[in-house]
């Protein structure tokens, strides 16, 4: 029996790709794993931040296509790639969710030197306004500018001096095994608090197939999912867009669920945040929907303090931007 997975062809695309084939195939050694490359929109156009040309989405659709028309079993996807205002396509779902990387970010530079040390007026590469706005906080004196491409583009716009630092997910670093060799600084959540998802995969296939289903349950990690469902519930609760600078970050410990989020203006001068956590029984049979429920319940709040306004502007303000640039 054969199982066919679509993917992106970038290298921590297919890496990821390839290493959730070995973990199905160690409960399943009879299966033979084939890849089925999608070169997406989001891959071909590198000249602009996501945000301008349809967001992040633009990783997951054309791979999820593939799916759906049958040319493919299932899809893996970065979940920070799959946007929480835009649903899957129908019949579809995230199957499985595989032990979660560290969901944290990075500060890269050539020497390592972190974040408090950076010179003065230090150029950051990064078009994330999540990360941009968290990280002018820190330091209002730093410059950004934009930065487009996979892992190795990245580091080696770094090398060429087109930046003095750089912004990157540590599980993408940890993933395709750079992580030790990379000079960097983690950035604690409580200095740049993660995209919702970031760090977890995302399996993607037909809610129907009960072969692939149970196939898949084999790597299903308890704890991320619930991790994840607290994030993108408090994420769809107050209906985030990619122009929005959303952060949320779950996290387990001694048998309690803990939810961190933040939510701030486009240039980053107004940011609210809310945190709530809640006992959590890993074991029982609602503990998917208790997370929902922290999860909506920290939406909430930040909508209470105003956050669904701070969306809203962000969004024309990109839209704006785009038409200045254009």
């Amino acid at each position: 029996m054969k199982l066919r997975i679509a993917t992106r062809a970038s290298n921590l695309a297919l890496v990821q790709t390839r290493w959730v084939g070995e973990q199905i195939r160690r409960h399943f050694p009879e299966l033979a794993i084939e890849e089925v490359h999608v070169r997406t929109q989001g891959d071909r156009i590198q000249d602009r931040p996501l945000a301008e040309v349809g967001g992040k989405g633009l990783f997951v659709s054309e791979v999820e296509a593939v799916v759906v028309r049958g040319d493919a079993d299932f899809a893996v996807h970065s979940l920070k790639d799959v946007p929480g205002d835009v649903p899957l396509a129908e019949g579809m779902g995230i199957l499985s969710v595989p032990v979660r990387e560290d969901p944290r970010d990075v500060l890269v530079t050539v020497d390592g030197t972190d974040l408090a040390s950076l010179k003065r007026g230090a150029r950051v590469g990064t078009t994330s306004r999540r990360r941009m706005v968290q990280l002018q906080r820190q330091r209002p004196d730093l410059g950004f500018v934009p930065l487009r491409g996979n892992i190795e583009t990245r580091i080696r716009k770094l090398h060429e001096g087109q930046c003095d630092a750089i912004v990157l997910a540590a599980a993408g670093l940890a993933r395709t095994g750079v992580l030790d060799e990379t000079p960097h600084s983690l950035l604690p959540p409580d200095i740049c608090l993660p995209a919702v998802g970031q760090g977890a995969l995302a399996i993607e296939g037909a809610l129907g197939n009960e072969t692939l289903i149970e196939q898949l349950k084999s790597i299903e990690d308890p704890i991320a999912r619930i991790q994840i469902t607290a994030e993108r519930a408090m994420l769809q609760k107050l209906e985030g867009n990619c122009h929005s600078s959303i952060a949320g970050h779950a996290s387990t410990r001694d048998g309690r669920l803990k939810l961190e989020a933040m939510v701030a203006s486009y240039d980053g001068d107004q940011m609210l945040s809310a945190t709530s956590d809640t006992y959590l029984d890993l074991t029982s049979a609602d503990a998917i929907e208790q997370a929902h429920r922290l999860g909506e319940g920290v939406g909430d709040h930040l909508l209470s303090q105003g956050a669904r306004d701070l969306i809203r502007q962000a969004e024309l303000a990109a839209v704006q931007n785009q038409l200045i640039s254009n």
